[in-house]
Protein backbone atom coordinates (compact mmCIF):
# COMPACT_ATOMS: atom_id res chain seq x y z
CA UNK A 1 0.00 0.00 0.00
CA UNK A 2 1.71 3.63 -1.23
CA UNK A 3 2.16 6.02 1.59
CA UNK A 4 2.94 9.10 -0.19
CA UNK A 5 3.46 13.11 1.77
CA UNK A 6 3.98 14.90 -1.36
CA UNK A 7 1.52 14.87 -5.02
CA UNK A 8 5.39 13.95 -6.81
CA UNK A 9 5.75 10.53 -4.81
CA UNK A 10 2.79 8.84 -6.78
CA UNK A 11 2.77 7.97 -10.36
CA UNK A 12 1.27 4.87 -11.83
CA UNK A 13 4.14 3.84 -13.68
CA UNK A 14 3.44 0.22 -14.76
CA UNK A 15 -0.54 1.02 -16.32
CA UNK A 16 -1.24 0.25 -20.12
CA UNK A 17 -4.65 -0.47 -22.03
CA UNK A 18 -4.57 -2.80 -24.66
CA UNK A 19 -6.29 -1.49 -28.02
CA UNK A 20 -7.05 -4.44 -29.70
CA UNK A 21 -10.74 -4.27 -29.56
CA UNK A 22 -10.67 -0.15 -30.09
CA UNK A 23 -8.44 0.28 -32.16
CA UNK A 24 -5.60 -2.42 -33.17
CA UNK A 25 -3.83 -5.41 -32.34
CA UNK A 26 -0.71 -5.24 -30.73
CA UNK A 27 -1.09 -1.41 -30.17
CA UNK A 28 -0.98 -1.18 -25.96
CA UNK A 29 -1.30 2.92 -24.41
CA UNK A 30 0.83 3.84 -21.67
CA UNK A 31 -1.34 5.77 -19.23
CA UNK A 32 0.59 8.42 -17.47
CA UNK A 33 -2.34 10.80 -16.17
CA UNK A 34 -2.78 8.67 -13.14
CA UNK A 35 -1.44 10.80 -10.57
CA UNK A 36 -2.05 14.02 -8.82
CA UNK A 37 -1.24 16.63 -11.39
CA UNK A 38 -3.42 14.53 -14.22
CA UNK A 39 -0.92 14.08 -16.58
CA UNK A 40 2.83 13.07 -17.32
CA UNK A 41 3.76 16.89 -16.87
CA UNK A 42 4.33 16.17 -13.37
CA UNK A 43 7.37 13.48 -13.47
CA UNK A 44 9.57 16.94 -15.64
CA UNK A 45 7.96 19.63 -12.91
CA UNK A 46 9.39 17.31 -10.29
CA UNK A 47 12.94 16.41 -11.90
CA UNK A 48 13.32 20.09 -12.96
CA UNK A 49 12.12 21.73 -9.62
CA UNK A 50 14.74 19.18 -7.79
CA UNK A 51 17.44 19.93 -9.66
CA UNK A 52 17.36 23.65 -9.32
CA UNK A 53 16.64 23.24 -5.38
CA UNK A 54 19.91 21.17 -5.24
CA UNK A 55 21.61 24.26 -7.39
CA UNK A 56 20.22 26.56 -5.23
CA UNK A 57 18.71 28.35 -8.22
CA UNK A 58 15.49 28.08 -6.13
CA UNK A 59 15.34 29.78 -2.61
CA UNK A 60 12.49 30.35 -0.19
CA UNK A 61 11.75 34.10 -1.68
CA UNK A 62 11.33 32.65 -5.42
CA UNK A 63 8.76 32.74 -6.94
CA UNK A 64 8.37 29.57 -10.11
CA UNK A 65 7.14 30.71 -13.37
CA UNK A 66 6.64 28.89 -15.98
CA UNK A 67 5.25 29.12 -19.90
CA UNK A 68 2.75 26.02 -20.41
CA UNK A 69 -0.84 25.28 -22.23
CA UNK A 70 -1.53 23.46 -19.29
CA UNK A 71 -0.41 20.43 -17.80
CA UNK A 72 2.92 21.65 -16.69
CA UNK A 73 1.06 24.71 -15.30
CA UNK A 74 -0.99 22.00 -13.20
CA UNK A 75 1.90 20.22 -12.25
CA UNK A 76 4.00 22.56 -11.07
CA UNK A 77 1.38 24.76 -9.21
CA UNK A 78 1.13 21.09 -7.14
CA UNK A 79 4.23 20.76 -6.42
CA UNK A 80 5.37 24.50 -5.71
CA UNK A 81 2.21 23.97 -3.13
CA UNK A 82 3.59 20.79 -1.88
CA UNK A 83 6.92 22.78 -0.93
CA UNK A 84 5.60 26.18 -0.09
CA UNK A 85 6.28 27.88 -3.48
CA UNK A 86 4.35 30.91 -4.89
CA UNK A 87 4.00 30.23 -8.59
CA UNK A 88 2.79 31.85 -11.77
CA UNK A 89 1.73 30.12 -15.16
CA UNK A 90 2.14 32.24 -18.27
CA UNK A 91 -0.21 30.63 -20.65
CA UNK A 92 -2.96 31.95 -23.97
CA UNK A 93 -6.33 31.76 -24.90
CA UNK A 94 -6.53 28.29 -26.06
CA UNK A 95 -6.21 27.10 -22.13
CA UNK A 96 -8.61 25.05 -20.68
CA UNK A 97 -11.33 26.48 -17.96
CA UNK A 98 -11.09 23.23 -16.11
CA UNK A 99 -6.65 23.60 -16.18
CA UNK A 100 -7.04 27.28 -15.02
CA UNK A 101 -8.59 26.16 -12.11
CA UNK A 102 -7.18 23.81 -11.07
CA UNK A 103 -3.78 25.94 -11.16
CA UNK A 104 -5.63 28.36 -9.44
CA UNK A 105 -7.12 25.79 -6.56
CA UNK A 106 -3.62 25.15 -6.09
CA UNK A 107 -2.45 28.50 -5.32
CA UNK A 108 -1.21 29.10 -8.16
CA UNK A 109 -1.74 32.66 -10.34
CA UNK A 110 -2.87 31.90 -14.33
CA UNK A 111 -1.28 34.99 -16.61
CA UNK A 112 -3.48 34.85 -19.48
CA UNK A 113 -1.93 35.98 -22.92
CA UNK A 114 -4.70 37.22 -24.81
CA UNK A 115 -3.36 37.64 -28.72
CA UNK A 116 -0.74 35.29 -30.60
CA UNK A 117 2.81 37.30 -31.64
CA UNK A 118 2.21 37.38 -35.66
CA UNK A 119 5.15 35.78 -36.47
CA UNK A 120 5.97 33.24 -33.57
CA UNK A 121 2.58 32.39 -32.30
CA UNK A 122 0.95 32.50 -28.90
CA UNK A 123 4.22 30.12 -27.94
CA UNK A 124 6.09 32.98 -28.93
CA UNK A 125 4.37 35.57 -27.03
CA UNK A 126 4.15 33.54 -23.95
CA UNK A 127 8.09 33.09 -23.80
CA UNK A 128 8.78 37.00 -24.36
CA UNK A 129 6.02 37.46 -21.13
CA UNK A 130 8.06 35.07 -19.00
CA UNK A 131 11.59 36.91 -19.69
CA UNK A 132 10.27 40.28 -19.62
CA UNK A 133 8.93 39.35 -15.67
CA UNK A 134 12.10 37.69 -14.79
CA UNK A 135 13.70 40.96 -16.18
CA UNK A 136 11.42 43.15 -13.53
CA UNK A 137 11.65 40.77 -10.66
CA UNK A 138 14.44 39.06 -9.75
CA UNK A 139 12.70 36.76 -7.29
CA UNK A 140 10.96 35.17 -10.31
CA UNK A 141 12.55 31.63 -11.56
CA UNK A 142 11.91 30.37 -14.65
CA UNK A 143 12.60 26.69 -14.79
CA UNK A 144 12.36 26.87 -18.87
CA UNK A 145 10.81 23.09 -19.54
CA UNK A 146 11.45 24.06 -23.34
CA UNK A 147 15.43 24.06 -22.82
CA UNK A 148 16.16 22.11 -19.54
CA UNK A 149 17.62 18.91 -19.87
CA UNK A 150 15.88 17.68 -16.55
CA UNK A 151 13.17 17.96 -18.40
CA UNK A 152 14.00 14.72 -20.91
CA UNK A 153 15.94 13.04 -18.35
CA UNK A 154 12.76 12.59 -16.05
CA UNK A 155 11.82 10.35 -18.88
CA UNK A 156 15.57 8.52 -19.88
CA UNK A 157 14.97 7.54 -16.07
CA UNK A 158 11.85 6.86 -15.87
CA UNK A 159 9.09 6.38 -18.61
CA UNK A 160 11.49 4.66 -21.11
CA UNK A 161 13.05 1.70 -18.24
CA UNK A 162 9.31 1.50 -17.77
CA UNK A 163 7.83 0.32 -20.94
CA UNK A 164 11.29 -1.34 -21.49
CA UNK A 165 10.59 -3.57 -18.80
CA UNK A 166 7.13 -4.12 -19.62
CA UNK A 167 7.60 -5.10 -23.61
CA UNK A 168 10.70 -6.58 -23.54
CA UNK A 169 9.88 -6.96 -27.53
CA UNK A 170 8.98 -3.85 -28.49
CA UNK A 171 8.60 -2.89 -32.06
CA UNK A 172 7.90 0.49 -32.41
CA UNK A 173 7.06 3.29 -29.50
CA UNK A 174 4.89 6.72 -30.75
CA UNK A 175 5.37 9.71 -28.46
CA UNK A 176 3.73 12.73 -28.92
CA UNK A 177 5.90 15.90 -29.59
CA UNK A 178 5.55 18.98 -27.27
CA UNK A 179 8.68 20.48 -25.73
CA UNK A 180 9.90 17.06 -26.83
CA UNK A 181 11.14 16.25 -23.32
CA UNK A 182 9.44 13.08 -23.19
CA UNK A 183 10.68 12.29 -26.93
CA UNK A 184 14.04 12.97 -26.34
CA UNK A 185 14.40 10.89 -23.26
CA UNK A 186 12.63 7.75 -24.51
CA UNK A 187 14.57 7.67 -27.78
CA UNK A 188 17.73 8.35 -26.05
CA UNK A 189 17.15 5.09 -23.64
CA UNK A 190 16.32 2.93 -26.20
CA UNK A 191 19.17 3.93 -28.44
CA UNK A 192 21.87 3.71 -24.98
CA UNK A 193 20.26 0.32 -25.29
CA UNK A 194 20.44 -0.47 -28.23
CA UNK A 195 17.06 -1.78 -28.33
CA UNK A 196 15.98 -2.35 -32.16
CA UNK A 197 12.71 -0.20 -31.29
CA UNK A 198 11.51 2.12 -33.67
CA UNK A 199 10.58 5.80 -32.52
CA UNK A 200 8.09 7.50 -34.26
CA UNK A 201 7.46 11.01 -33.52
CA UNK A 202 3.23 12.50 -33.13
CA UNK A 203 2.89 16.19 -33.92
CA UNK A 204 0.13 18.26 -34.61
CA UNK A 205 -1.07 19.32 -38.12
CA UNK A 206 0.24 23.41 -38.02
CA UNK A 207 2.91 22.85 -35.55
CA UNK A 208 6.44 23.79 -36.77
CA UNK A 209 8.26 21.28 -34.43
CA UNK A 210 9.45 19.50 -37.46
CA UNK A 211 9.72 21.95 -40.49
CA UNK A 212 6.07 22.05 -41.55
CA UNK A 213 4.21 25.35 -41.93
CA UNK A 214 2.40 27.09 -38.87
CA UNK A 215 -1.40 26.90 -38.46
CA UNK A 216 -3.99 27.65 -36.42
CA UNK A 217 -4.18 25.01 -33.88
CA UNK A 218 -7.25 24.92 -31.17
CA UNK A 219 -6.29 22.09 -28.86
CA UNK A 220 -3.22 22.49 -26.25
CA UNK A 221 -0.75 20.16 -25.74
CA UNK A 222 1.26 18.77 -28.68
CA UNK A 223 3.12 21.41 -31.34
CA UNK A 224 4.67 24.22 -31.26
CA UNK A 225 4.96 27.74 -33.10
CA UNK A 226 8.66 27.79 -32.10
CA UNK A 227 10.85 24.64 -33.03
CA UNK A 228 12.16 23.13 -29.48
CA UNK A 229 15.40 23.94 -29.02
CA UNK A 230 15.33 20.15 -27.15
CA UNK A 231 14.95 18.47 -29.98
CA UNK A 232 17.26 16.13 -31.91
CA UNK A 233 16.13 14.54 -35.30
CA UNK A 234 18.22 12.10 -35.25
CA UNK A 235 17.04 10.49 -32.55
CA UNK A 236 13.24 10.06 -34.55
CA UNK A 237 13.22 6.89 -36.98
CA UNK A 238 9.73 9.06 -38.36
CA UNK A 239 6.83 11.87 -37.77
CA UNK A 240 3.51 11.67 -38.47
CA UNK A 241 1.45 14.89 -38.50
CA UNK A 242 -2.03 14.40 -36.99
CA UNK A 243 -4.94 17.01 -38.45
CA UNK A 244 -7.02 17.75 -35.07
CA UNK A 245 -10.18 16.79 -36.46
CA UNK A 246 -8.81 13.43 -36.69
CA UNK A 247 -7.44 13.96 -32.67
CA UNK A 248 -11.08 14.59 -31.56
CA UNK A 249 -12.45 11.44 -33.66
CA UNK A 250 -9.84 9.51 -31.62
CA UNK A 251 -10.78 10.99 -28.51
CA UNK A 252 -14.46 10.01 -28.99
CA UNK A 253 -13.93 6.51 -29.99
CA UNK A 254 -11.96 5.98 -26.82
CA UNK A 255 -14.36 7.65 -24.66
CA UNK A 256 -17.42 4.89 -26.32
CA UNK A 257 -15.12 2.17 -25.10
CA UNK A 258 -14.90 4.13 -21.81
CA UNK A 259 -11.69 5.69 -21.60
CA UNK A 260 -11.79 8.92 -21.11
CA UNK A 261 -8.34 10.79 -22.32
CA UNK A 262 -7.02 14.17 -23.47
CA UNK A 263 -6.32 15.79 -26.83
CA UNK A 264 -2.55 14.88 -26.27
CA UNK A 265 -3.67 11.21 -25.80
CA UNK A 266 -6.10 11.13 -28.79
CA UNK A 267 -3.62 12.89 -31.35
CA UNK A 268 -1.26 10.44 -30.45
CA UNK A 269 -3.49 7.39 -31.05
CA UNK A 270 -4.56 9.08 -33.84
CA UNK A 271 -1.10 9.28 -35.02
CA UNK A 272 -0.49 5.28 -34.36
CA UNK A 273 -2.91 3.81 -36.22
CA UNK A 274 -2.21 5.93 -38.82
CA UNK A 275 1.25 4.84 -39.27
CA UNK A 276 0.55 1.26 -38.04
CA UNK A 277 -2.05 1.00 -40.81
CA UNK A 278 -0.02 2.30 -43.28
CA UNK A 279 3.36 0.29 -42.25
CA UNK A 280 2.35 -2.82 -40.51
CA UNK A 281 -1.13 -3.98 -42.38
CA UNK A 282 -0.27 -7.79 -41.09
CA UNK A 283 -0.76 -6.05 -37.58
CA UNK A 284 3.17 -8.25 -36.90
CA UNK A 285 4.52 -5.51 -34.77
CA UNK A 286 4.34 -4.63 -31.42
CA UNK A 287 3.72 -1.18 -30.55
CA UNK A 288 3.54 1.21 -27.44
CA UNK A 289 1.96 4.72 -27.53
CA UNK A 290 2.36 7.19 -24.57
CA UNK A 291 -0.84 8.72 -23.52
CA UNK A 292 0.32 12.48 -21.46
CA UNK A 293 -3.18 12.63 -20.30
CA UNK A 294 -6.82 12.61 -19.43
CA UNK A 295 -10.08 14.09 -20.29
CA UNK A 296 -11.31 15.57 -17.63
CA UNK A 297 -10.10 18.94 -19.11
CA UNK A 298 -11.72 18.71 -22.38
CA UNK A 299 -14.81 18.09 -21.12
CA UNK A 300 -15.70 21.91 -22.12
CA UNK A 301 -14.09 21.45 -25.85
CA UNK A 302 -13.38 18.26 -27.37
CA UNK A 303 -16.28 16.84 -25.83
CA UNK A 304 -18.58 19.41 -25.85
CA UNK A 305 -20.51 19.38 -29.46
CA UNK A 306 -21.78 22.97 -29.27
CA UNK A 307 -17.53 23.65 -29.57
CA UNK A 308 -16.46 21.38 -32.10
CA UNK A 309 -19.42 22.87 -34.46
CA UNK A 310 -18.18 26.60 -33.51
CA UNK A 311 -14.58 25.40 -34.24
CA UNK A 312 -14.80 22.93 -37.09
CA UNK A 313 -18.55 23.99 -38.19
CA UNK A 314 -21.74 22.53 -38.43
CA UNK A 315 -21.13 19.85 -40.42
CA UNK A 316 -18.46 18.09 -38.36
CA UNK A 317 -19.42 14.90 -36.41
CA UNK A 318 -16.59 13.45 -33.95
CA UNK A 319 -18.11 9.82 -34.64
CA UNK A 320 -20.69 10.14 -36.99
CA UNK A 321 -21.16 6.06 -37.00
CA UNK A 322 -22.13 5.77 -33.41
CA UNK A 323 -25.44 7.85 -33.80
CA UNK A 324 -28.49 6.14 -33.81
CA UNK A 325 -30.56 5.82 -37.39
CA UNK A 326 -33.24 7.64 -35.91
CA UNK A 327 -31.38 10.20 -35.01
CA UNK A 328 -29.63 11.36 -38.51
CA UNK A 329 -32.76 10.83 -40.19
CA UNK A 330 -34.77 13.30 -38.29
CA UNK A 331 -35.75 10.51 -35.31
CA UNK A 332 -37.83 11.70 -32.35
CA UNK A 333 -37.40 14.88 -30.25
CA UNK A 334 -35.54 13.11 -27.19
CA UNK A 335 -32.95 11.34 -29.72
CA UNK A 336 -32.48 14.70 -31.39
CA UNK A 337 -31.89 16.25 -27.80
CA UNK A 338 -29.21 13.72 -27.28
CA UNK A 339 -27.28 14.29 -29.97
CA UNK A 340 -27.46 18.21 -29.62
Amino acid sequence: MPIITAPQEFHADDLFVDLSEIVRPFLYLKCEGFNFAGSIKLKAASEMLSAAERDGIVTKDSVLVESSSGNLGVALSAIAASRGYRFVCVTDARCNPTTIRAIEAFGGVVDIIGEPDPEIGFLGARLRHVEELCAQDKRFVWLNQYTNENNWMAHHRTTAPAIAKAFPELDVLFVGAGTTGTLMGCARYFREQERPVRIIAVDSVGSVTFGEPAGVRNIPGLGAAVPPPMLDVTQVDDVVHVAEPDTVRACHRLVRAGFLFGGSTGTVVSGAAGWLAAHDPDNRLTAVAIAPDLGDRYLESIYRRSWLRETYGDAFEPVPELLPPAARAGGSELLQAAYA
